[in-house]
């Protein structure tokens, strides 16, 4: 029986069965496709390149930030310094000249933010979008000593999440359902939800470095589509761990919590970018909480990594303990979709 996919992305097993079609006999292919990992390393002999492609699919006002920031986020995972970026944008028919140059303006204006170089791309208006759709590609370089990825989680590990949930969502849904929102929200109260993506912004490049310049930290992974509980349970499947969140200690932005029960969400399923999600050696824990704090990046423990035979756990406000909560799209979608 052949099945319709849901909107997002493809579930964790077909993924797991599609990427086992790949085999890698390249020596130099330090990560190639695998789930839970978002960007390839490829050794280059000093140093290790590391290569990330991500579309933005639900961001418009905005689109051309996105994908630079969203692609340099999953660079900055490994540990690694974005350099250089490639885009794809596709435009619906009928696109004026002024949205291409809005979107040409965004992408440099981000590069620029991060000290990225565009590097080329391709351009097309194409038949069959109802919006704008950018498809980034961003590379950059670590040393191989410093390099990190989202499956070297060790049960023991602290659980850190910098900023808070779910910022991404709350920004989109209040810029793109403003008029909902408008007996929930005073108007400069939706203003101060749409400008999160600007401050404290979604770029987590500056959070993944200053804790990989800490030391002690063996896994960084940002949750975004799907929200944090598809980001814990990636970085779980892919460290081969279990986790044990207390959901009480989950930072949310302001107002996050009101649009998600305003429109029915799950705020733990919600599009969340601009978070980083770390497990570090608990000696290491208050070292980095300060380091980034002194950055201005808060930082919080939300839980522990445990054995994979416990799997993904979630403690209550009132003290049950459940499974982690899994989306097979994320939440937005239920809005926007």
């Amino acid at each position: 029986m052949i099945r319709n996919l849901p909107i997002g992305k493809l579930p964790a097993p077909l993924l797991s069965t599609l990427l086992t079609n790949f085999s890698c006999s390249d020596d130099s292919v330090i990560i190639g496709p695998r789930p839970g990992e978002d960007a390839a390393v490829i050794d280059l002999g000093t140093q290790y390149l590391v290569a990330t492609t991500d579309p933005i699919t639900f961001a418009t006002n905005d689109i051309g930030r996105y994908a630079v920031h969203v692609n340099a986020n999953d660079v900055a995972c490994c540990g690694a310094i974005p350099r250089w970026f490639l885009a794809t944008v596709l435009l619906p028919e009928g696109a004026s000249e002024e949205l291409a140059a809005t979107v040409f303006a965004q992408i440099r204006a981000a590069a620029d933010e991060l000290s990225v170089t565009v590097v080329g791309g391709h351009t097309e208006v194409t038949i069959g979008l109802q919006r704008p759709l950018v498809v980034g590609q961003m590379m950059g370089l670590v040393a191989p000593q410093d390099l990190i990825t989202t499956g070297g989680a060790k049960p023991g590990d602290d659980l850190i999440l910098t900023k808070a949930i779910a910022l991404e969502g709350t920004a989109i849904l209040a810029a793109e359902k403003s008029c909902d929102l408008k007996d929930l929200l005073s108007s400069v109260e939706i203003n101060d939800c749409t400008s999160l993506t600007i401050t404290p912004g979604i770029s987590v490049v500056d959070d993944a470095l200053t804790a990989r310049n800490t030391g002690g930290v063996h896994a960084l992974h940002d949750p975004t589509e799907g929200g944090l509980a598809t980001g814990l349970a990636e970085l779980a499947e892919a460290s081969k761990v279990g986790l044990l969140v207390v959901e009480s200690s989950i930072p949310k932005v302001p107002h996050c919590a009101d649009i998600c029960a305003h429109f029915g969400l799950d705020v733990m399923g919600l599009i969340a970018s601009g978070a980083l999600l770390m497990a570090n050696a608990p000696s290491h824990t208050r070292t980095i909480v300060d380091a980034l704090s002194e950055k201005g990046i808060p930082a919080t423990v939300i839980g522990s990594v445990t054995d994979y035979t416990a799997g993904c756990k979630l403690v209550r406000d009132d003290g049950t303990v459940r499974a982690l909560p899994s989306f097979a799209r994320d939440e937005i979608t239920k809005v926007l979709g």
